[in-house]
């Protein structure tokens, strides 16, 4: 579906950031402190989500993280498209084709999100932090490359939860996830997050 064409070049559309130059965590400003403490301490978590873009779409579903490396989308009926990644690539399934695309995690942007260490300083730039809305976001670019693109992080005011966070490339185009209802820690089925095709019995990765 058109939709998923967008997120997968959304998710493409700014560069992997690189690996991080040394920079000591007491150097940042505290609301950056504490956002790269609350991203680091998030290592499972489910939660709802709703997806839209500058384009005017707009989906919901529910959103899983296991970090380090694996996440998933699934969108709620009657859509069938997934997105998972499994540690090493991130898969997007096209019900409306019934194929896969899919490409390493390390050549997209959910790789800042699985890393098993997430640091907002090195080759990540903090160009702003501001303040509405009950959120503190936070705007990072990559440092040799600022134009590639940006992501900004909205986490809670008071308890620096993830609320959401938006993509936007080089062209101006925008993609936003929002986060409700999130639970921490929730127990995971085995096969969640590798990729099986619903056409098929047996999972890629087995």
């Amino acid at each position: 579906m058109r939709f998923l064409v967008i997120l997968m070049m959304a998710l493409s559309a700014i560069s992997p950031f690189s690996a991080y130059a040394a920079q000591s965590t007491e150097a940042l400003p505290k609301d950056v402190q504490r956002a790269e403490m609350a991203l680091n301490n998030l290592k499972q978590a489910q939660a709802d989500f709703v997806m839209t873009t500058s384009e005017g779409y707009s989906l919901g579903g529910t959103f899983y993280l296991n970090r380090p490396g694996k996440l998933r989308f699934d969108f709620n009926p009657p859509v069938e498209d997934f997105i998972v990644a499994d540690g090493r690539f991130i898969y997007f399934y096209d019900a409306d084709l019934g194929e896969q695309s899919n490409a390493p995690i390390g050549t997209t942007l959910a790789d800042f999100l699985l890393r098993d260490d997430i640091r907002l300083s090195g080759d990540i730039a903090v160009t702003r932090v501001m303040k509405a809305a009950d959120l503190v976001q936070i705007t990072l670019t990559q440092r040799d490359d600022p134009g590639a693109g940006q992501l900004i992080l909205g986490f809670d005011e008071e308890s620096y939860a993830l609320k959401k966070w938006r993509v936007i490339d080089s062209l101006g185009n925008i993609t936003e996830v929002a986060l409700n209802n999130m639970v921490q820690n929730p127990q995971f089925t085995s096969d969640l997050f590798y990729y099986v095709d619903p056409n098929k019995t047996q999972g890629y990765n087995e």
